[in-house]
């Protein structure tokens, strides 16, 4: 039997594409921060954040966290407004509470996920990974004292 013949064999090209995606996907994750995504990221007044899409939709997007609530959704009126049918309408909120960062998931289909778990909600540190449907973010909030 040949190739042709046998459609599960195709001589490992599928696996050796799967493994470059892979190594693709990999590499994407650990790319620093452009130098004027540094540059944001260091502007932030004192006690506000920074969202950034690292993967997804609308990568390098940026979204700032300067109030005490933040909506996450797909819905036109949340304050992060993420456009795609993995994300739920009323999907999570951040919220600040003296300068520290909280993420909470708002019974969603998809979930939240922080650290690649999924959580009803979690704290936000400096770097924290924040998945919520295909958006994958980084999260980093001012370094100056409030």
């Amino acid at each position: 039997m040949n190739q042709s013949q046998n459609p599960g064999n195709n001589g490992g090209d599928d696996v050796e594409s799967t493994r470059n995606f892979a190594d693709e996907i990999l590499s994407s994750d650990t790319d620093q921060l452009s130098e004027e995504d540094q540059a944001a990221v260091a502007a932030l007044p004192a006690g506000n954040a920074l969202l950034i899409v690292r993967r997804g939709p609308n990568k390098g997007s940026r979204f700032l966290l300067d109030s005490d609530l933040a909506t996450v959704g797909r819905h036109p009126n949340s304050d992060v407004f993420l456009d795609d049918v993995t994300v739920s309408r009323r999907h999570a909120e951040i919220t600040r509470s003296q300068g520290h960062f909280k993420v909470k998931d708002l019974d969603s289909l998809n979930g939240t996920y922080f650290a690649g778990a999924r959580v009803d909600s979690a704290d936000l540190n400096n770097g924290a990974e924040l998945q919520i449907g295909k958006y994958h973010f980084t999260f980093y909030s001012s370094a100056k004292e409030i």
